[in-house]
């Protein structure tokens, strides 16, 4: 199954390794899912994840090389069509998209209430703690 990381689970898997961000990203690639990325989403990770504060005392090259592995195991996706506007945060769009032209199952995110309605598209919005359960009993 195909899934979309939204960027709040990539930056909690670069700030702690505790926790399910973490060993969700770190237990790819995964054969119960696969991460979809489309190219303005990783322009976003790549954006977020260098700055200063997420770096965490790491070289900007250990987040690069992070983001080239993220990239070599994800789905590259080309979105044809724009569902604009249909989030109350129009930055959130281009996740939906995403998962609409990949036909994901889930938008993982600590962010579900900016989510909601993301249903009637067939897309859950899941914390990754729940999406790590999600998987295991997949089993």
């Amino acid at each position: 199954m195909r899934v979309v990381f939204d960027t709040n689970v990539l930056v909690a898997a670069a700030r702690s390794r505790r926790g399910a961000s973490h060993a969700l990203l770190m237990g790819l690639p995964n054969e119960r899912f696969q991460p979809a990325i489309s190219v303005p989403l990783f322009v976003e990770y790549r954006t977020v994840l260098l700055r200063p504060e997420n770096l965490v005392q790491r070289p900007a090259a250990q987040a690069e090389a992070f983001l080239d592995f993220l990239l070599s195991v994800s789905q590259l996706q080309e979105i044809f069509f724009l569902w604009r506007p249909a989030l109350p945060d129009p930055g959130d769009d281009l996740l939906l998209e995403l998962a609409v032209a990949g036909s994901c199952r889930y938008i993982v995110t600590y962010n579900l209430a900016d989510f909601r309605g993301t249903e009637k598209w067939g897309v859950a919005a899941v914390r990754p703690s729940d999406f790590l359960r999600l998987i295991e009993k997949e089993r």
